[in-house]
């Protein structure tokens, strides 16, 4: 039985959310095991209660299974265009230059991916492979894309990284696994014709969607988070 906004919560309710959203992680291995549709509406609702400046709801969501899904692999990995340098044409995600401390972060969790994967920081062949997984959305039989209104301003993507962030936790709730996945924005151009997504949206990102394959040693990999003193100013 779904919430409602009017529910007051518990102390076992501050519990799940808590374990909730400790639990989420980018799985990087899923099992074949489908999702239903219902499941899957049952997230996006609960999701959408994110807020939005004056309740814009600025989202757009594309959910894809079966030969859907595997065309936007098909489009990206086998129509030459990974053999190029696609460029962020739509938005920057990165900034031009790495700097601490987040040049740091960014090495420790690459380092610790592949670690666990057995791949060498000269194993340039694997890193890309490994990367290439993202556009089979890591074997997840629910592959998600988002898009935006390209007429809305930074607010309105403020408001779309609470309303992923949602679909995350709301999935965790029922078992669920996810990984967030910006590596789909810059294959706007391939998978725009599989989805027919107009000119007038920028694709946000994708997520991966299911049952988290534990017998992958990806499936041990973890990520730390930096001390709350590290980041945290409490001003009286």
């Amino acid at each position: 039985m779904l919430a409602t906004e009017h529910d007051t919560p518990g102390p076992d309710d501050v519990s799940a959310v808590d374990a909730a959203i400790v639990s989420r992680r980018s799985v990087r291995s899923f099992l074949p095991t489908p999702v239903d549709d219902a499941t899957i509406r049952e997230i996006l609702e609960v999701a959408a209660r994110a807020p939005s400046g004056t309740n814009m709801q600025p989202w757009r969501v594309y959910v894809t299974k079966g030969a859907v899904k595997d065309r936007i692999a098909d489009a990206i990995l086998n129509s030459g265009i990974r053999a190029e340098k696609v460029a962020w044409d739509e938005y920057k995600y990165y900034p031009d230059q790495f700097f601490e401390p987040y040049l740091s972060r960014r090495r420790a969790n690459g380092f610790g991916l592949y670690g666990v994967l057995g791949i060498g920081r000269r194993d340039v062949d694997k890193m890309r492979a490994q990367h290439d997984r993202n556009f089979i959305f890591f074997d997840a039989p629910v592959g998600m894309i988002f898009t935006i209104d390209r007429r809305l301003n930074q607010g309105s993507w403020i408001d779309y990284g609470m309303f992923l962030q949602n679909i995350m936790i709301a999935a965790r709730a029922r078992g669920l696994d996810t990984c967030p996945q910006a590596a789909f924005a810059p294959y706007h151009r391939q998978i725009r014709p599989v989805l027919n997504i107009s000119d007038e949206e920028v694709v946000v990102c994708g997520m991966a969607l299911g049952y988290e394959d534990t017998s992958k040693p990806e499936a041990t990999f973890r990520t730390d988070r930096a001390p709350v003193d590290e980041w945290v100013t409490f001003a009286e």
